[in-house]
């Protein structure tokens, strides 16, 4: 008769979540979202410069193969409207065969383009001490390389920004943080900032 008692008023269990439940989840959601979102703004800069850096070391390891296996002058650098280079380092970066090193792109004289990196997010900056780079045929620079590293720094997250030093040899160094203070260093020791 126990059993027949038990079953008569077994009641069915239902399932699902109180609203109590439901609202101390959708906190606990809350607070973790507003812990993590600043990380991930910062972590998407990070990503942002550390890509710019390593598209511009590519292209300069690019220029230098270029001049050596073709035995020509290459040159890199941002080309105006008048395909002449100039110092606006934030825009498309050109690589180019440059036969007479004169810093101007001339198809006409068979001059051809290599490689082409797009223009930098337009709130950053890129910036180098000089208008060109050139490489001659055995992969050293033509005419001196910028005391100044390339130097790109995102807006708002100085502490974020990297260089590539150019040495005369054409060799192309990226900025590293050797001090520890989580701010790069070229390889002089001095930080990387933009002005």
């Amino acid at each position: 008769m126990k059993n027949y008692l038990l079953q008569e008023y077994n009641v069915q269990k239902q399932s699902g979540f109180t609203l109590v439940e439901l609202m101390i989840t959708i906190a606990i959601a809350a607070i973790l979202m507003a812990i993590a979102l600043p990380n991930f703004s910062s972590f998407l800069v990070q990503t942002r410069v550390d890509n710019e850096i390593s598209q511009l070391q590519r292209l300069l390891l690019s220029a230098r193969n270029t001049a050596i296996n073709a035995e020509q002058n290459v040159t890199i650098c941002p080309l105006n409207s008048s395909n002449t280079c100039d110092d606006n380092w934030h825009n498309e970066i050109s690589v180019f065969i440059d036969i007479d090193r004169d810093k101007v792109y001339e198809p006409a004289a068979d001059e051809r383009i290599i490689i082409v990196k797009g223009a930098i997010d337009n709130n950053d900056k890129l910036q180098y001490g000089q208008d060109s780079i050139i490489y001659t045929p055995t992969g050293s620079i033509s005419g001196g390389v910028s005391a100044s590293p390339f130097m790109y720094c995102p807006k708002d997250y100085d502490d974020k920004s990297r260089g590539i030093t150019v040495s005369t040899s054409g060799r192309s160094y990226v900025s590293s943080d050797t001090d520890n203070d989580n701010i790069d260093e070229d390889r002089s020791g001095n930080e990387i900032t933009c002005s």
